[in-house]
């Protein structure tokens, strides 16, 4: 199977066995996605979403942040790891969007990516479900499946990865294409333990499996 068809294939099977599958990060505002994709690095997504809600409730705005002492948001954001460094870029971040974008986040893909702590992963994931671009966010899971699957050859790097799938996954499928591999990859093809390949709904179209 040509991997452009087998991509379409993966993308449809998916589709029916995670029909909702979204970003496992809250948030209701678009520079809040911001900061919980910056916090996300090395960090699960259900931690940021508890360290985050302490977070806004002291600074509730992007002014409040911008305002805010860096080592006062690392107090708040030490539990997602990488406490300095974090703090640090979201400060700067939310800094730059009130003094050079009136407090909004930019929809321009190089844009997002010249934003302290902002790289091509969390630039994607804004462009999607922010603002309904075109997508292709390259995570641990999507790097792990698009290899094990067969749709890229082992390929580590996640901008390689993302130029292979842009040529063979359609545009409009890319940001939700990524959400349901996050959601594959942390219940069926795992990392940590064995794959759960008699679950899988990909079982018989995957490389894997020497298909």
């Amino acid at each position: 199977m040509r991997k452009k068809d087998l991509a379409i294939e993966v993308i449809e099977r998916l589709k029916k066995e995670y029909p909702d599958a979204g970003c496992t990060l809250d948030y209701d505002q678009a520079w809040k996605l911001l900061v919980s994709v910056r916090l996300a690095a090395q960090c699960t997504d259900a931690r940021v979403n508890v360290v985050v809600e302490e977070l806004y409730e002291r600074y509730p705005d992007i002014n409040a942040l911008a305002e805010a002492e860096p080592e006062e948001i690392e107090k708040i954001v030490k539990p997602c790891g990488l406490g300095k460094s974090k703090a640090r870029d979201i400060s700067a971040c939310m800094k730059i969007l009130r003094d050079e974008y009136a407090g909004k986040v930019p929809d321009n893909f190089d844009a997002l990516l010249k934003l302290p702590g902002v790289g091509r992963k969390s630039a994607n994931l804004i462009m999607g479900d922010v603002f309904g671009k075109p997508a292709i966010v390259t995570d641990t899971h999507c790097i792990r499946l698009s290899n094990r699957i067969g749709l890229v050859n082992d390929m580590k790097e996640p901008k390689k990865v993302e130029m292979a799938l842009w040529k063979i996954v359609p545009p409009e499928e890319g940001s939700d294409f990524c959400h349901r591999l996050v959601y594959h990859g942390r219940d069926i093809c795992t990392a940590r333990t064995k794959p759960y390949c008699d679950k899988c709904c990909l079982y018989d179209i995957c490389a894997k499996n020497g298909v």
